[in-house]
């Protein structure tokens, strides 16, 4: 029998795949806390848009209002629940759907931050998974029922990673990695851990800088100051992570130990690193109004997830003995922005630059 997929959270990554899953065939019910989004697409569909008009499409998919999820009592139960809510929701947002489980039904974190610590505490580690959002499938909910990918996608690049805490590739994890395939190019993996902390770099260095300074991804790396703040929050966050022990990827298209170096000031890795990061702006490989998550809550007025992002890498490296003053300057000052204290500029984020 076909699996039974729920996405909690049908925001723009958990709309985005929930849609691409339901037009692939797969049995998917959304789930959102948001009335005006959850009536369009009752009413109209997902409409979902690329940067090509072949990525154009509108896909009717059950959809429920959080206040609608008892319902699933009288429903088949849920097999595979994706979490895709914000950081600071999971721990709710699992136990709401942990009652609605079949006997074997897991829950997948599919959000930013790392968060399945919070997802294992509510329904164990053996039913916790992860699975880590490429950088390249960047998306944004820009109107209720309507989502759009800021990115191209690739023919080569890994969209999503799907692993276990425990960095056996299971069956199961397959098996999702192959559902996800119909989404975008998908792996299983044996190191959730490690693929975990350096999207968290890759975050570190997008989102609270948009976020703080109002600027699109293109905008905020071809500003020569801005750009240089985006490579120290990488490279702190780069070295925090080795002194967890992780073992790291590519940030994005940057090597992390040239990352890290030209957070240090060292001229070839900066050269090599601003060389990588103007080559993406500028490429067209990202669209104009690309922007990133925290960009999109600041917009809607609604809360960040900061603390768990920026906030978290500072507070590991205190830990591990490694600083990061620049992580912990940007969570103070995206929070100012939130409770409405500054504006959104450049200038809040060039203090000491």
């Amino acid at each position: 029998m076909q699996k039974r997929i729920a996405i909690v959270g049908a925001g723009a990554v958990g709309g985005y795949v929930g849609a691409s899953l339901a037009h692939a065939g797969h049995d998917v019910t959304l789930i959102d806390g948001w009335p005006a989004h959850v009536e369009a697409i009752r009413a109209n569909g997902m409409n979902l848009y690329g940067m090509t008009e072949a990525e154009r499409r509108t896909v009717h998919v059950p959809t429920m209002h959080v206040t609608d999820v008892q319902k699933l009592a009288k429903q088949r139960p849920i097999d595979i629940a994706f979490i895709s809510v914000k950081s600071y929701d999971t721990i709710w947002a699992s136990m709401m759907i942990r009652q609605y489980l079949s006997p074997d039904g897991v829950v997948v974190s599919m959000q930013n931050c790392i968060n399945e610590e919070r997802v294992a505490s509510v329904v164990g580690w053996g039913r916790t998974l992860g699975v880590i959002v490429g950088g390249g499938v960047g998306v944004e909910l820009y109107e209720p029922g309507h989502i759009r990918r800021g990115y191209a996608k690739s023919a080569t690049a890994v969209g999503f990673s799907v692993g276990e805490p425990s960095g056996r590739i299971s069956r199961r994890a397959e098996e999702i990695a192959a559902m996800m395939n119909d989404v975008d190019n998908a792996k299983a993996t044996d190191n959730l851990w490690g693929e975990r902390w350096t999207k968290l770099c890759v975050n570190a260095m997008r989102n609270g800088v948009s976020a703080a300074t109002g600027m699109g991804g293109n905008e905020r790396d071809k500003h020569d100051a801005v750009r240089r703040v985006c490579i120290r929050l990488g490279g702190e966050a780069v070295r925090v992570g080795q002194a967890r022990g992780y073992k790291l990827g590519k940030v994005g298209a940057l090597p992390p130990d040239s990352l890290a170096r030209a957070s240090e000031n060292d001229k070839g890795a900066l050269a090599e690193v601003e060389g990588l990061l103007l080559s993406a702006a500028e490429g067209g490989t990202r669209a104009p109004y690309q922007r990133p998550s925290m960009a999109q809550d600041m917009a809607k007025g609604r809360r960040t997830e900061i603390e768990l992002m920026n906030g978290f890498i500072a507070d590991e490296g205190a830990k591990v003995g490694v600083s990061a003053p620049t992580n912990e300057m940007i969570t103070r000052q995206v929070l100012r922005v939130e409770r409405g204290e500054i504006p959104a500029r450049p200038e809040n984020v060039l203090i000491n630059s």
